[in-house]
């Protein structure tokens, strides 16, 4: 029949083509184009590779059967080379482009896309496919720039870095895939170098331009501005894209001064600081990047030092040059001006930035009188306070910054002092001279004419004091070594008088009414104390020579006749 003829040409047909070797059923022939298997893509791809784009991957080379032909791994290098231009076998070419750095890929390249019909004499049979393990390690192109990344920014960045300076900063080192190939902060010091010099690879000369101290970036270099085609020893291979995750620390120039920044100066500044002057300041210590390494406030105890007599580094010697008592000021030192390229102890490194924050506390020098301003003064001021007058005053004591120390309004009564007896310091006795009785003063005491370097409980160590002092009373003293003087001449005959009862003995008594007795009538006076029963028993023992209890005619004699008699015994 008609279809029984059609089935069997069909069937003839059929085993013909099996004869010549057409494709059986399910069998896709030979591969037209490479097999991309991107089993391995990155979660971030800045960048696939391009026609033109120079790579660095590793690879394995196999046949279908897993017999190896090729690897770079086992030759220790990479492959570099250009992607898209003829330079590698078509397959590789085109299996290569599009690829992200750590991406992986299998490529299954067909003969007429690798070797073809001639392969390679012992290794690469004709007509063979090839199997490739790809990872891609780097991409980069001749026209690429300096890719910077500002990965933290300090608020305040009063200047930045330029060609000359000098740098101190912490890097990690990696190659485009990662892998680490130096840091820093592995040798456990910052890499300190110029800038603009030619010291550094051309990448990271310009990568630090511009930075401010504290800031962090990603600096990626291509290879024409790293290490290039020799690479750098065994842990940069060449042509390298290289990775650099920076933090500067500080920077200076070799031309830089001390800079000076005001944060708080007092509105009242009648005086400034000169050289020779001594300084009492409190500071804080700190690296360009934030570092403590120091403070005064930590012992609780001021620095005190000369000024610009080189007690001190150059530049404090410097920072510290027409400061006003109370200001707060920032003095930012270079490291020549400082601890230099050695530096100090384990906390200050060498070549590094000082930035210390001072409060100024006070300042004298050591020529310095007491100041005197007179605050208020009575009308009428004819009597005024000599040494040895006893006086009666309030005060209240504080230090230049206003730290109060001591007040007499915390007693029940006003202080009492002899003048000119060595009984207060010698600041305060100066001020109390030649005052009135309802007088205010202000007085600023420097320390040699106060409490001097080691201080007084209460008393910091070359403190300036302040006191506010009101006289509220004065008595006309004694000469120096006298207990009582007269006003005119003394009786004639002095012992008989003070002999109340006429028995030749004058006890303690008898001696004391009759002294009173001339105060009173205003014949003398004696020295003037807040306990004038005191005087009157020195004065007693001083005349009862044998202290027997009693005073006898020979005991008795003048202050003035017993300072003659020393005189002729001198002469």
């Amino acid at each position: 029949t008609a279809a029984g003829s059609r089935c069997l040409l069909l069937l003839l047909l059929l085993l013909l083509l099996g004869v010549l070797g057409a494709p059986a059923l399910g069998d896709p022939g030979p591969l037209e184009d490479v097999v991309i298997d991107r089993y391995y893509i990155p979660k971030i791809c800045l960048r696939e590779a391009q026609m033109g784009d120079f790579i660095r991957y590793h690879y394995n080379g196999t046949f279908k059967d897993g017999k190896k032909f090729d690897s770079s791994y086992d030759r220790g290098a990479t492959v570099a080379g250009v992607v898209g231009v003829g330079r590698l076998i078509t397959g590789m070419d085109r299996g290569l482009q599009g690829m992200c750095v750590n991406e992986r890929r299998h490529l299954i390249v067909p003969p007429h896309l690798g070797y073809g019909s001639i392969g390679v004499a012992g290794l690469i049979p004709p007509d063979a496919t090839l199997y490739f393990d790809v990872v891609m390690l780097d991409i980069w192109n001749k026209n690429d720039k300096l890719q910077i990344t500002t990965l933290s920014k300090p608020e305040r960045c009063n200047r930045t870095v330029e060609n000359s300076d000098f740098v101190r900063y912490h890097y990690n080192g990696t190659l485009l895939d990662g892998t680490p190939f130096d840091s820093s902060y592995s040798k456990g010091s910052t890499y300190d170098t110029y800038v603009g010099t030619g010291w550094l690879i051309k990448g990271m000369d310009q990568g630090l331009l511009g930075m401010c101290a504290g800031e962090k970036r990603s600096i990626i270099i291509p290879p024409f501005l790293a290490y290039g085609e020799k690479g750098y020893g065994t842990v940069i291979p060449p042509q390298a894209s290289l990775v650099f995750s920076v933090l500067l620390v500080d920077f200076h120039n070799p031309k830089d001064g001390v800079f000076l920044e005001h944060l708080e100066v007092p509105e009242s500044c009648k005086r400034r600081a000169v050289t020779g002057d001594f300084v009492r300041y409190h500071y804080n210590g700190t690296l360009m990047d934030g570092t403590l390494f120091d403070s005064s406030y930590s012992r609780n105890q001021t620095y005190n030092t000369y000024i610009g007599k080189g007690y001190i580094i150059p530049g404090m010697d410097q920072g510290l040059q027409g400061v006003c008592m109370g200001e707060h000021r920032r003095v930012v030192i270079p490291p020549h001006l400082a601890y230099g390229e050695n530096g100090a102890g384990d906390k200050i490194p060498g070549s590094a930035v000082l930035i210390f924050d001072v409060h100024i506390i006070d300042f004298h020098n050591p020529e310095d009188p007491v100041e005197i301003e007179t605050v208020f003064r009575p009308e009428g001021c004819n009597v005024t306070t000599r040494n040895r007058d006893f006086v009666r005053y309030h005060y209240n004591c504080s230090l230049l910054d206003g730290t109060r120390l001591f007040s007499s309004h915390d007693y029940e009564k006003p202080q009492e002092v002899t003048l000119g007896a060595n009984k207060v310091i010698e600041g305060l006795n100066s001020g109390l001279l030649d005052m009135c009785a309802g007088e205010r003063r202000v007085l600023i005491i420097p320390p040699h004419l106060g409490h001097g370097e080691s201080g007084a409980r209460g008393v910091p160590g070359s403190a300036v004091l302040r006191f506010e002092v009101e006289l509220i009373s004065m008595e006309e003293g004694v000469p120096e070594g006298y207990l009582f003087i007269w006003h005119g001449e003394p009786p004639a005959n002095l012992y008989e008088q003070m002999d109340l009862n006429k028995d030749g003995g004058i006890p303690a008594d008898e001696f004391s009414t009759f002294i009173k007795t001339q105060v009173a009538e205003g014949k003398g006076r004696l020295m003037p104390s807040s306990d004038p029963e005191k005087v009157i028993a020195d004065m007693f023992r001083n005349q009862d020579r044998n202290q027997d209890g009693k005073i006898t005619p020979d005991e008795l004699k003048l202050k003035s006749d017993e300072d003659q008699e020393k005189i002729h015994e001198e002469l």
